[in-house]
C-alpha cells in the first residue's frame, strides 16, 4: 500500500530527479505497475474500500460473554461458537480472543508487620573460593527484619545446621534483639518435610 511519503518521493524522483518509472521502481523496491499508476494520478488520495463484515462481528458479543463467566481457552470458545453455528476457523478467534482477553492480574500478598514482629531468612550463593588446597562453595546468609528492612549477612564455606545457627546467632547479637517470628524460604536446613 502506497502513503503519502511514498507518493511523495514518487513525485520528487520523477519531476526533480528525471527518472522514469521502471528507475524510480528500483530505487523504491516497488512495483513498476503501482509507481506508473500514482504517477498517472494528479494528487494523493488513499485507497477507500468498503468495510466488510467481519465473521466475527456477529458473534463477538458472545465471545466476550464468555471470557466474563470463565478464562476459557480460544479452543474451548471456538468450540462453544461452532455450536452454534459460526462458521469460522480457530485462528480468527484466537486472534480475536488474545486481543480482547483482560490482562493476568497477578496475585500477591501484601505482608505489614510491627516492628521486631519477624524476619525474613534466606541462603544465598556468591561463586567459589579457595580454602587450602581446595575450592569451596562461598554462601552467604542474609536475614532481613521485615519492618525496618534492616539487613545482616553472613558469608560461609557451608550451609550446613551448625552454620545456619552461628548465623542466626550473630544476626540477633547484630541488631541487638531477637524477632518473634522467623520466615524461612524453602531452606533445606530449615525445611524438614514440605506440606502440600
Amino acid at each position: 500500500m502506497i502513503d503519502y511519503p511514498m507518493y511523495c518521493k514518487m513525485m520528487h524522483l520523477k519531476r526533480n530527479e528525471g527518472l522514469n518509472a521502471a528507475q524510480i521502481a528500483d530505487a523504491l523496491a516497488v512495483d513498476v505497475r503501482t509507481v506508473r499508476k500514482w504517477l498517472r494520478r494528479n494528487a494523493f488520495a488513499p485507497r477507500t474500500g468498503l468495510q466488510r463484515a467481519g465473521k466475527l462481528d456477529p458473534i463477538k458479543r458472545e465471545i466476550g460473554r464468555l471470557l466474563e463467566a470463565h478464562p476459557y481457552s480460544a479452543m474451548q470458545i471456538h468450540q462453544r461458537i461452532c455450536q452454534q453455528g459460526f462458521t469460522g476457523g480457530y485462528t480468527i478467534v484466537k486472534d480475536y480472543v488474545r486481543k480482547v482477553r483482560p490482562p493476568k492480574v497477578r496475585a500477591f500478598l501484601t505482608l505489614a508487620f510491627a516492628p521486631g514482629e519477624c524476619a525474613q531468612v534466606d541462603w544465598g550463593s556468591f561463586g567459589t573460593v579457595a580454602v587450602g588446597a581446595a575450592v569451596r562453595r562461598l554462601s552467604f546468609f542474609v536475614m532481613v527484619l521485615c519492618y525496618s528492612r534492616m539487613m545482616y549477612v553472613q558469608f560461609t564455606v557451608s550451609q550446613t545446621m551448625e552454620h545456619f545457627l552461628d548465623c542466626h546467632q550473630n544476626a540477633f547479637e547484630y541488631f541487638g534483639a531477637v524477632p518473634k517470628r522467623i520466615m524461612v524460604d524453602n531452606l533445606k536446613s530449615a525445611v524438614l518435610k514440605r506440606i502440600v
